[in-house]
């Protein structure tokens, strides 16, 4: 029989199609194809744990199999949102606490290490030497900092960064608006892509996803979170983080219970968040310069990663300046 399928365009790492027999696409499943050389940006093996970590704790939809270059998984009803949805009061705190339901994850007293770190050196490592062309042309594009530059930063934030004491959680790593199916008749957020999902500082997936407020296509960062919306985001997520780790349940229907957040949790997950969405601009600027020499997908990503670096440098003195409250 004929199956019809659908190709979505909006992923710019991997290509993935949809097959269904019902119209209304009630029994969909998505075939996810690895993007070219994508196995130097992801590891595939860690991607399968956590796809089925995030299962079994109900964060994800059902895997059916993977092989070889891909995955084949459950299709989840809703939409992709877009940097309009994230902004919507009552679409982001579903956001904030579907985060904080997958930062809850095991926090069984074992502490695992922060993956940004081993990331960041990782891809400066394979921009410094796949991206070092034979002797004789410059190595670097202008307007893309030098490697010693690179170098230079990555050791700044490895040591200014850990010093803010961001607890060490199961991240996401990568929640840009397409990857937060909204389903309206649940009620309900679900985040989709686990491939940079794993430990990490819980202050760097907030603000990587503070920093994708901004879009992927059309990079605007005049659409980056205010510092009012940021308070009401964290609220929202640190009342659900606490109700979920400290057991202080709200009632069986989900309403949050009267856990309170003070002032200075929030003011410290505020300089928190800002400070590492540094890291986040410098781990995907440096992403956009492997994918500009590897992938076949039809996406500038030598554009993105000058934005991103871009970006940087000029948050870099703002938040320099935030002090997390004494």
């Amino acid at each position: 029989a004929f199956v019809p399928t659908q190709l979505f365009t909006d992923g710019i790492t991997n290509k993935l199609v949809a097959c269904y027999t019902d119209e209304g696409m009630a029994d969909a499943l998505l075939v996810r194809v690895y993007g070219r050389k994508t196995e130097l940006l992801v590891d595939r093996e860690t991607e399968l744990r956590n796809f089925q970590v995030l299962r079994a704790h109900g964060c994800a939809p059902d895997l059916y199999c993977a092989f070889q270059n891909g995955l084949c998984y459950q299709f989840l009803p809703g939409i992709a949102l877009g940097p309009h949805h994230v902004r919507d009061p009552h679409i982001f705190r579903l956001v904030a606490r579907e985060m904080a339901r997958v930062h809850a994850i095991h926090a069984n007293g074992s502490l695992p290490r922060p993956m940004l770190w081993q990331k960041l050196h990782k891809y400066l490592s394979l921009v410094k030497t796949e991206l070092s062309p034979k002797v004789s042309n410059p190595r670097l594009p202008q307007d893309v900092p030098s490697p010693e530059a690179l170098e230079q930063e990555l050791a700044w934030m490895e040591q200014a960064l850990p010093q803010l004491g961001s607890p060490v959680v199961l991240c996401h790593n990568d929640l840009l608006c397409k990857n937060i199916i909204y389903d309206r008749t649940r009620e309900r957020v679900r985040f989709i892509d686990y491939e940079y999902t794993g430990y990490n500082y819980q202050a760097f997936d907030i603000g990587n996803h503070f920093n994708e407020f901004a879009g992927v296509k059309e990079v605007d960062y005049g659409l980056y979170p205010s510092k009012e919306t940021q308070l009401q985001w964290l609220h929202s997520y640190l009342q659900a983080y606490k109700e979920l780790t400290q057991g202080h349940p709200g009632d069986t229907q989900g309403h949050p219970g009267d856990t309170q957040v003070s002032e200075e949790e929030l003011e410290t997950l505020y300089v928190q968040v800002n400070k590492f969405s540094l890291a986040s601009h410098f781990l995907w600027a440096c992403w956009g310069l492997i994918q500009d020499k590897y992938s076949t997908i039809d996406f500038n990503f030598l554009r993105y990663a000058k934005l991103r670096f871009k970006q940087y440098f000029k948050m870099k003195p703002v938040v320099t300046a935030l002090q997390v409250p004494k």
